[in-house]
């Protein structure tokens, strides 16, 4: 990389735009002082991004633009614009020739390009790292400053060698991952905090699913269980109705055709003269069939009254079985079912039975509203009721065996008086007799249709509550195989034949769970797995967003410690260079001596605090000059430190070299023996950097292959002049 231009417009003295080329190795500028030789090192600081006013001999950046005078007016902006030869790609970018611009105005805001495109300061300064042109400005010696590196902190002096020494890329890229890292703990922070903020949340929604999967759990197991109910329920109704039916079919057909018999042979009989045997028979067969259907009532009475008892045993046994506090909507379904028991009855006996059952549910609910024990007045009149009508029907039993035997012997009494001439009247008293025990049995089936209507009735409401509390699939019920604890099939025979009290057991363990199903809950179950979801999906987000947090912040302090120890092994050699190479000017500028650079470590903290940090090294010279008892930078003359400056300057050139370096007078304190020797060293610079050297000396400009005459005429406004070497000569006295 070369350079091959400057230009300045307004910028300082320079009001009009002005152009150096550097087309030789080394290029001299010389001309009067207050000329603005001067200006031109400092417009090289300024385009380079220098931030200090001071170090440009200004206090705003407004004192960089063109002041004005009475010939020419001020300016509204000042702008430099340095120009290099890339063809070897030194700065990383893919042009053959690279410009960086910087624009300052007058409101203070500063402009930087790069071939035309505005970037920031940040941009400049990496990619000028990368050609060893740091912001340090150790390759920029303006006036008066070559003794900057020996006056300044060894901290100073060694950001001064990390620059020269090319280092300022590593320590942008430390700089960075340290940004990063500071970055990545307080995104960790926050990561942290969020995710203890989601926690408490997250915890409650947990337990939230946890209760909705217990409740789905539980409505899965009753489902199971009311199908398993419901099948054997219908297996029963079913197997138990047909079986009724095969059993009432004969003896109804066989009623109807004695009914029509008797009627026959009434008739025959009534033709013939009856005697008063007859006639007392007949009366007391009719006796007999209206105690036989008194009876059949009170079996049908007696029926009642045990469903009337049922049903308030299953509501004393759920309040029992139920947990303190139970709804009354609940208890009113159970007082609903116990009605549904009575609905068969007729006339003013059901009123009478309602009215009980309602003033009995009244006082029932007002208990438990009170939390007080159910009440079993209604219970026990219904058993009063129940054993009053069993001693009647005991009554009418007899009275029935009674009838029965007077019957049977007023039948072998005529049997034994009648001849053959009265066969009708055998025949009929034969076919009324088997009448009155079809009778019989009919009652007594009818009493079972009745309990069996009673159940199938039942088994549709528990099947419609079911529906409603659980959802259609539990009337899938037909579908649903029944097994036998070995897994075979149950056969419809083998479940009608099962005990009821096992299948009650099962309907009261079904109560149980509805009851404990309805505790539990499912409302808005949709919404809390969708939010649990939601919240789980973000804590997990989160979690993996710390984990890679945890690897970022691993890789950036494994990559700080990596540029750490390359900087320390990078600098330590390069110092060992430089001071192979500060020896040997210091040697050749003093003619003898000895220089060094050293590393000294500091401490942070107090002396008397026991833990003391140690902090990176900072670099101190130590000289030796010939002939002399000097040790120290602070006994040396002012010539003395010129020379140790340059040597020390030039050896940091010599290790690294940049591509340009611009020295402004430093040589104005050498007499003429050590202007030699430093145009000798300056030659031997320009093998490796190109030199720009702002002098008055004449043995410097004799060294430079290009000469630029600067001056400044009355209008205050500096001139760059094409001047002859004799011409420079002379304008340099």
């Amino acid at each position: 990389m070369r350079l091959k231009s400057i230009e300045l417009a307004g910028f300082k003295s320079f009001a009009r735009k002005t152009e150096l080329q550097f087309a030789s190795a080394i290029t001299a500028i010389v001309g009067p002082n207050g000329s603005g030789k001067s200006n031109i090192a400092e417009s090289f600081r300024f385009v380079l991004g220098e931030q200090s006013m001071k170090s440009m001999r200004g206090k705003r950046g407004e004192d960089m633009i063109w002041n004005g005078s009475a010939a020419v007016p001020r300016g509204g902006r000042a702008s430099v614009k340095l120009t290099f030869d890339n063809t070897d790609r030194a700065l990383n970018v893919d042009f053959d020739e690279v410009t960086l611009e910087r624009v300052v105005h007058r409101d203070g805001g500063n402009d930087y390009l790069l071939n035309g495109s505005q970037v920031r300061l940040r941009d400049i300064s990496e990619l000028l790292s990368q050609a060893n042109i740091g912001a340090s400005g150790h390759h920029i010696i303006s006036q008066g400053e070559a003794d900057r590196i020996l006056s300044s902190t060894s901290r100073e002096r060694r950001e001064m060698l990390e620059d020269a020494l090319g280092l300022t890329a590593y320590l942008y890229k430390k700089e960075e991952a340290e940004k990063k890292l500071e970055k990545t703990a307080e995104n960790m922070r926050e990561v942290e905090s969020l995710r203890r903020e989601l926690a408490p949340h997250l915890r409650f929604l947990q337990n939230q699913v946890k209760k909705i999967e217990q409740s789905e759990k539980l409505r899965h197991d009753t489902v199971e269980q009311y199908l398993e109910y419901f099948k054997r329920e219908h297996v029963y109704l079913t197997v138990a109705g047909g079986m009724l039916a095969e059993e009432k079919e004969p003896p109804v057909a066989e009623y109807t055709k004695l009914e029509t018999l008797i009627s026959h042979l009434r008739s025959e009989v009534a033709k013939k003269q009856g005697d008063s045997g007859a006639s007392e028979l007949m009366e007391l067969e009719s006796a007999g069939r209206k105690v036989a259907a008194h009876e059949a009532s009170l079996v049908r009475d007696i029926g009642r009254l045990e469903g009337e008892m049922q049903a308030h045993e299953r509501i004393a046994k759920t309040v029992q079985d139920s947990v303190p506090g139970i709804q009354v909507r609940e208890f009113a379904e159970h007082i609903e079912r116990g009605l549904g028991d009575l609905l068969s009855l007729d006339g003013e006996q059901v009123k009478q039975r309602l009215l009980a059952l309602v003033s009995f549910a009244k006082e029932f609910l007002n208990r438990i509203q009170h939390k007080e024990e159910a009440p079993g007045l209604s219970l026990e009149d219904l058993k009063n009721r129940k054993q009053q009508l069993e001693h009647e029907l005991s009554v009418l039993r007899a009275e029935q065996e009674r009838i029965e035997v007077a019957v049977k012997e007023l039948r072998s009494k005529i049997e034994n008086e009648k001849d053959a001439n009265r066969e009708a009247e055998r025949e009929l008293f034969s076919a009324m007799a088997r009448r009155s025990e079809l009778e019989t049995t009919l009652a007594r089936l009818r009493a079972r249709e009745e309990i069996l209507g009673r159940d199938t009735e039942q088994f549709k409401r528990e099947v419609g509550d079911a529906a409603m509390l659980l959802g259609r699939e539990v009337g899938a019920y037909a579908e649903h195989v029944l097994r036998d604890e070995a897994g075979e099939f149950l056969s419809d025979a083998a479940v009608a034949d099962e005990p009821r009290m096992v299948q009650e057991e099962r309907r009261r363990k079904l109560e149980r769970m509805k009851i404990r199903l309805e505790e539990l809950g499912a409302g808005n179950s949709s919404e809390v797995l969708k939010e649990h979801q939601e919240t789980s999906d973000r804590d997990a987000f989160l979690a993996r967003e710390l984990m890679d947090l945890e690897a970022s912040t691993e890789s950036l302090n494994q990559l700080i410690v990596e540029l750490t120890q390359t900087l320390q092994v990078r600098f330590e050699e390069g110092v060992n260079k430089i001071n192979t190479e500060f020896d040997r000017f210091f040697k050749l500028m003093f003619g003898g001596g000895t220089a060094a650079l050293q590393l000294v470590r500091e401490t942070s903290g107090n002396e008397e605090d026991e833990e003391q940090e140690e902090v990176e090294a900072g670099v101190e010279i130590s000289i030796s000059l010939p002939h002399k008892r000097i040790k120290g930078l602070h006994m040396l003359s002012g010539g003395e430190r010129a020379l140790t400056s340059i040597a020390l300057i030039f050896a940091m050139s010599q290790v690294n070299p940049p591509p340009f370096l611009i020295l402004d007078e430093t040589e104005a304190a050498l007499d003429e023996a050590n202007s030699r020797r430093y145009g000798d060293m300056i030659e031997s610079l320009a093998e490796k950097s190109q030199l720009i050297l702002i002098t008055h000396n004449r043995e410097t400009m004799s060294r430079a292959g290009v000469l630029y005459g600067i001056t400044m005429g009355s209008d205050g406004v500096s001139k760059l002049l094409s001047v002859k070497f004799e011409e420079a000569l002379a304008v340099a006295k």
